[in-house]
């Protein structure tokens, strides 16, 4: 995909190939691409050069088509607040002509389906945030969509209703909806992704699992917390080569090319050498360390470039 909005390039040869039944994460930074992909894929708008395909249908030639297909729950609330739940799925279901009864039907069954059938004649506006965006999600479905867009659909939510709406995804993909998730949330593509692409300027710069992408930062890492900083010098000697030290928080952070044993090797070392530790663990490197090595690195070969 390629798009311009005058002589910026807001997608730059941007490739995304998504499984059938899987929810695929996109994460980038703010100005990556991320909306102006979602956009071209639910026929919002054109790209300007490229194929782009979702359901198996080309989304210029056959737009209408692929609006039959899909949903879409984009940043900000699509419910009227002072209507009910039910009378906005209503109100979305005679839209797509479903009819009076047909409407009726597919707002109970979707208002069952997210935890909402309590609160269906409740004004929207009553709602927590976490209500509302379940009831977004519903709304978007009135249609049962192959294809499911999510662009950021948990911003602004506290953690209570952020699980909210995880939930309600992983039950959508239970049943077979493809969902493509665009996300500045770590956490939530580690948590609902079966697969990630990473997008930096405008194009794809990584692609993976989780693991296979937290595997391209290097291997497992083991932390210490000292008791005194003064001996941070000391116990960085003891780990080897590749330690980093973080003297603010008294923390070391040190390659563990084998978990068991670099746990073991590292309590022992500190125990003979008299230096106290508060807290020993091992652990893979995250998402955000994913993430930030990743675009961190595409800005040095820009500069380069440049």
């Amino acid at each position: 995909m390629h798009k311009r909005y005058g002589d910026k390039r807001a997608l730059d040869g941007l490739d995304l190939t998504v499984r059938r039944g899987t929810v695929h994460g996109v994460l980038g930074p703010n100005g990556a691409g991320k909306t102006t992909a979602v956009r071209i894929l639910s026929t919002l708008l054109r790209p300007d050069r490229g194929r782009v395909e979702v359901a198996g249908l080309d989304v210029c030639a056959e737009a209408r088509e692929v609006r039959r297909r899909i949903g879409l729950l984009g940043q900000h609330a699509a419910v009227d607040e002072e209507l009910g739940g039910r009378q906005n799925l209503e109100m979305f279901g005679r839209l797509y002509h479903l009819g009076a009864r047909g409407a009726g039907a597919r707002a109970d069954a979707l208002l069952e389906r997210f935890g909402l059938a309590d609160t269906g004649r409740k004004p929207v506006k009553q709602y927590s945030g976490g209500m509302r965006r379940r009831l977004d999600l519903a709304a978007s479905l009135i249609t049962d969509p192959q294809v499911l867009f999510l662009d950021e659909p948990t911003t602004g939510l506290d953690p209570r209703g952020r699980a909210e709406v995880w939930g309600a995804v992983r039950s959508l993909v239970g049943g077979g909806t493809t969902v493509l998730l665009t996300t500045q949330y770590l956490d939530e593509a580690d948590q609902l992704a079966d697969r990630i692409s990473v997008i930096d300027g405008g194009r794809a710069i990584a692609d993976g699992t989780a693991d296979e992408l937290k595997a391209r930062v290097g291997g497992d890492r083991i932390d210490v917390v000292l008791r005194d900083a003064a001996r941070l010098r000391e116990a960085a000697a003891l780990l080897g080569d590749g330690v980093v030290v973080d003297e603010d928080r008294r923390r070391l952070n040190a390659p563990a090319q084998d978990r068991m044993a670099a746990l073991t090797r590292t309590v022992r070392a500190l125990e003979e050498a008299g230096i106290e530790a508060e807290d020993i663990a091992v652990r893979r490197p995250t998402l955000d360390e994913v993430f930030l090595s990743l675009t961190d690195r595409t800005r040095d070969d820009a500069e380069v470039a440049a």
